[in-house]
């Protein structure tokens, strides 16, 4: 039987992973482009941002001073059985992850209202950043799988959610969201990004389902369409952080959700910045 304490301790140490990790689909990605670039300017930016992540790895700290929310997915099995409190153990986790990393005190006082104007300043602990609202899903069988990923401030700022008119084309569709996606990742400063996009009937689903193509998103597989976007982008020649190059993204996730009968589909696009996607993943047994 899974135990809160086992909860609390993994979860913790996902926070910690994810705050100050690559994956190795992601490492793997990141050399290749390296290798490719041929302006000096633009080698030397993406070196840098290899050593970074290297340092960052080997000390586990963290992998940008924008040390991000978390966001906690939750999927669970159909045949799952999860253990009363399960939601206030993975709190407590996200929490002790939070201060182990450390990651930048971000968390702001006051009542709701005292929040958006920030007049009562921050939080001096790292871990009273509060977690964003856990997505769940379902899952076949008996295991829970939790992906915790932190997600910066940056590219909040260069992302966009708003319908498309189809004009019954794919095409038409997946022109939008590159021309879409030119402007917003040669502003974002901190490239080369990780554009994420969902696809679906409401703001809310689409934004979701953005997410989700964080979480299940792989740099080693592309799909047609996402390659599409990340090489016309990359023609753009913005670079590593402005400076020019080949590389101005390194992959596309995408998430394709029901449609309706409409004349439109509602994109949520985010451009994750060059230290992310970050995000770690464990599951655990039920029954």
């Amino acid at each position: 039987m899974l135990s809160l304490d086992q909860v609390t301790q993994d979860t913790a140490g996902l926070v910690v992973k994810a705050s100050s990790h690559w994956r190795k689909d992601q490492k793997a990605c990141w050399r290749r482009a390296a290798e490719k670039e041929t302006l000096p300017q633009a080698k030397w930016a993406m070196d840098n941002f290899l050593r970074n992540a290297e340092a960052a790895d080997f000390h586990h700290s963290a992998l940008c001073d924008d040390t991000g929310t978390p966001h906690p997915f939750l999927e669970i099995g159909d045949q799952a059985v999860l253990p009363p409190g399960f939601f206030p153990a993975m709190e407590a986790g996200i929490r002790q992850g939070l201060n182990a990393v450390p990651t930048r005190p971000m968390g702001v006082r006051g009542n709701e209202l005292e929040r958006i104007s920030q007049r009562k300043g921050l939080y001096d602990e790292p871990g009273m950043l509060m977690p964003a609202p856990t997505q769940i899903r379902r899952m076949s069988g008996t295991k829970l799988r939790l992906t915790v990923l932190m997600l910066g401030g940056g590219p909040e700022i260069r992302s966009k959610t708003q319908p498309i008119f189809h004009m019954h084309s794919l095409d038409h569709v997946i022109d939008e969201m590159i021309e879409w996606a030119k402007p917003q990742v040669a502003a974002l400063g901190c490239q080369p990004c990780t554009l994420s996009f969902g696809l679906g009937r409401t703001a809310c689903e689409a934004s979701s389902l953005s997410l989700e193509a964080m979480k299940d998103g792989r740099y080693d597989i592309q799909s047609e369409i996402e390659k599409r976007i990340t090489d016309t982008v990359n023609a753009t020649g913005i670079g590593p952080i402005g400076l020019g190059g080949s590389t101005s993204v390194l992959a596309t996730f995408i998430k394709i959700g029901n449609m309706r009968a409409s004349g439109f589909r509602v994109v949520s696009m985010r451009p994750n910045c060059c230290m992310e996607i970050r995000k770690s993943t464990c599951e655990w047994e039920t029954v």
